[in-house]
């Protein structure tokens, strides 16, 4: 999660509070994807960004995650090409062991 987004998220926890926002991610690759759930919940790892070592406890998923959620004419219009090109299993694969305690 580049340091922006970080900042981004920072700004809505604190304005918003963490009980009832969830981050949503999009990103093609899991272990980036991974890397970004445990930024949101426990600080960035990389100690560089503006959720260094802050841990906002926030719950994140990649849009993958959120298929059932979604109604099926929204999903396939917006999403649904990226499931063919991206690898959705590890992806989700991935999010979920990071947000498991």
């Amino acid at each position: 999660m580049d340091l922006r987004n970080q900042a981004r998220v920072k700004e809505s926890a604190e304005k918003y509070g963490n009980r009832d926002l969830i981050v949503i991610l999009g990103g093609a690759e899991a272990d980036v994807c991974g890397i970004a759930v445990e930024t949101v919940s426990t600080g960035d790892p990389s100690y560089a960004g503006p959720l260094s070592e802050i841990p906002l406890g926030l719950k994140a998923y990649h849009i993958f995650e959120l298929k059932d959620e979604i109604p099926p004419e929204v999903y396939e219009e917006h999403i649904g090409f990226m499931e063919t090109v991206f690898p959705v299993e590890d992806i989700i694969k991935e999010c979920r062991a990071y947000r498991s305690p």
